[in-house]
């Protein structure tokens, strides 16, 4: 993948400790991609003006978006398809976190990111699509 200089320029503005903490969550994502041979080729752009991650060959999943939080569930988040299961689905798995609907889970400065669980995130999120219709054929 290549970096978007448009998805840099915008991290480059915000505050060092939000940005950092973007850095390390779109770090994960592209580790967690490049390590999994399900989510293809991932592609880094900019959509609602945020950072956001889609695999393009295979489409095999739903765009993953990060951004700093501007609601009170936290300092940072990552965003999903409000209209996927992910987030139910999330919920269940990891009850800890904090959830802003159906659309996001959202992360504070001060604590350790969740590695383990955001790679499982990520890697539902990256093959969303190619799982439901895997399940369509059962």
């Amino acid at each position: 993948m290549q970096d978007d200089p448009s998805v840099m320029s915008l991290l480059d503005g915000y505050p060092e400790d939000i940005k950092a903490a973007l850095l390390q969550m779109r770090s994960l994502i592209l580790r967690t991609a490049a390590e999994n041979k399900d989510i293809g080729v991932l592609e880094e752009t900019l959509k609602w003006s945020q950072p956001s991650y889609l695999t393009t060959r295979p489409k095999t999943g739903t765009t993953i978006r990060i951004d700093r939080d501007k609601s009170d569930a936290g300092d940072f988040a990552l965003y999903v398809n409000c209209q996927s299961s992910l987030v139910s689905e999330w919920r269940a798995l990891f009850p800890q976190f904090t959830y802003g609907g159906d659309r996001s889970v959202h992360f504070q400065l001060g604590d350790p990111l969740p590695e383990n669980e955001l790679r499982q995130m990520i890697t539902m999120a990256l093959t969303y699509h190619q799982k439901k219709r895997s399940a369509g054929k059962n």
